[in-house]
């Protein structure tokens, strides 16, 4: 298993068993990692687990595996994505009229229900049945509820900001802004500042949930960038950005992925490297 390789981290046969027997059609490295934590964290006892990093990463990729290894591997997985947990759409448009417009858009830190997603987590921990919601991008907006079988054995949450904190130094760090979004839009620097607040605290809260942290790390902003159009080519056409529009939206979580690709890597439980080709080049796990 060359990612157990990279790691230097010999495989358990119940890992390479999972590895064999998982869906052929997904990709190859991340199959391999899908079943490396898994098992890692059955033997470890893990019950909680963050996996973050930018967009385009692979997220819900390896979530989908991750579940999947964890039936191979007799141990209830569930995956939520911190998507789900978007505020609806008439509670953000509430937020741009109050704190700030750019608030209207899902996806940085504030624009999230994170008590009800720390509620879910400790709900599959003991519950039998466990209503989240649906969040459908096409509508933007919330859409119903799923109901998923507890209790788990592991709840894995992934997110673009999963593991992500607040600025250590918010009045120097924020004062300029980063790029044509926060120089246009956020010229006085409110919607950052309470982007920072909401990690500060109820992120961070959310961060204390998790028991292990996986980051998945992106080359750079060009990557997510190109990563991102290509997520919307497999969208309905009259739903898709444009080049321009994907620029747009990813300049909203630029601070934070920067902030993230810094500070990270030397703290993340288990860190991933990713190529310019999505192909993992490294992976390394923290002691």
């Amino acid at each position: 298993m060359r990612l157990a390789t990279l790691a230097g981290i010999p495989p358990s046969a119940a890992a390479l068993d999972c590895y064999r027997r998982l869906d052929a059609n997904a990709p190859d490295d991340y199959r391999q990692l899908a079943a490396l934590l898994v098992d890692r964290w059955q033997r470890q006892g893990i019950a909680t687990a963050g996996l973050g990093g930018g967009q385009g990463a692979g997220k819900s990729t390896l979530g989908k595996l991750l579940a999947e290894a964890g039936e191979l591997l007799d141990c209830r997985v569930h995956v939520l994505s911190l998507d789900d947990f978007y505020l609806a759409k008439a509670d953000r448009l509430r937020l741009a009229a109050d704190v700030h417009p750019l608030l209207a858009t899902r996806g940085p830190p504030g624009t999230h229900d994170i008590e009800l997603l720390r509620k879910a987590l400790r709900d599959l921990r003991r519950q039998t049945t466990v209503q989240v919601p649906r969040f459908d991008k096409g509508r933007d907006d919330r859409h119903g509820h799923r109901a998923l079988q507890g209790p788990a054995d592991i709840v894995v949450l992934e997110g673009w900001c999963v593991g992500a904190s607040a600025s250590a130094n918010p009045s120097a760090d924020l004062a300029m802004p980063m790029n044509d979004l926060e120089r246009q839009e956020d010229a006085d620097g409110r919607w950052r500042r309470h982007v920072d607040e909401a990690l500060r605290a109820p992120y961070a809260r959310l961060r204390a949930d998790l028991r292990t942290l996986a980051f998945l790390q992106v080359p750079g902003l060009d990557a997510v960038r190109r990563w991102r159009l290509q997520q919307e080519q497999q969208r309905p056409p009259e739903q898709r950005m444009d080049a321009a529009a994907v620029g747009r939206f990813v300049q909203h979580y630029e601070r934070i992925t920067r902030r993230m690709l810094a500070e990270l890597p030397p703290i993340a439980d288990m860190v991933v490297r990713l190529d310019q080709g999505h192909g993992v080049c490294g992976l390394s796990f923290r002691a």
